[in-house]
């Protein structure tokens, strides 16, 4: 793994929200650390507009961030990834290409608030919930003692983490 800044992909089939939200979050509270990534098995070719809108109200830049194929990440000319975290279930299923650098992966699956039916505020509701659960995850993960893990403690901590609700507010 990298010495100074680990590179952290988030995968969804459309990356269009839930893998859009774990990407700004990790590069938000990583601080410097970690450098976070997105990318779909088919990519919607648009953020959805509540994620923008949520992330916008929530303060966080939405200027660079975009859906895009993850066959961007397997090219040779991609930054190694040292970590890769599936956040919906259809990606986990699917056939991932073979990443450079043979990072660690787990699946941190969470709802598709897009998938969510109802008026405006349910389905703002319905982001912010998966918003909230990936927050979770990834402040714990942050937060880990990596230079005392390795092998299958790491393995094991991170398959705990995609267990992880959020805090109850």
């Amino acid at each position: 793994m990298s010495e100074n800044v680990f590179n952290v992909l988030f995968l969804c089939t459309g990356n269009s929200a839930r893998s859009i939200f774990a990407e700004a979050l990790i590069n938000h509270w990583g601080q410097g650390r970690f450098q976070g990534y997105s990318a779909g098995s088919h990519p919607a070719g648009h953020v959805n507009p509540m994620a923008l809108v949520l992330l916008n109200r929530l303060g966080f830049p939405v200027e660079h961030l975009r859906s895009k194929d993850w066959n961007e990440f397997a090219m040779p000319e991609a930054p190694p990834m040292d970590f890769v975290f599936t956040v919906c279930d259809n990606a986990a299923a699917e056939v991932c290409p073979v990443w450079p650098g043979q990072p660690a992966t787990a699946h941190w699956g969470v709802a598709d608030p897009a998938a969510v039916e109802g008026d405006e505020k349910q389905r703002m509701m319905a982001f912010r919930q998966a918003f909230s659960v990936l927050e979770n995850r990834i402040r714990i993960f942050v937060s880990l003692p990596f230079d005392k893990l390795h092998g299958l403690k790491l393995q094991r901590r991170l398959d705990d983490i995609g267990r992880t609700l959020p805090e109850p507010e």
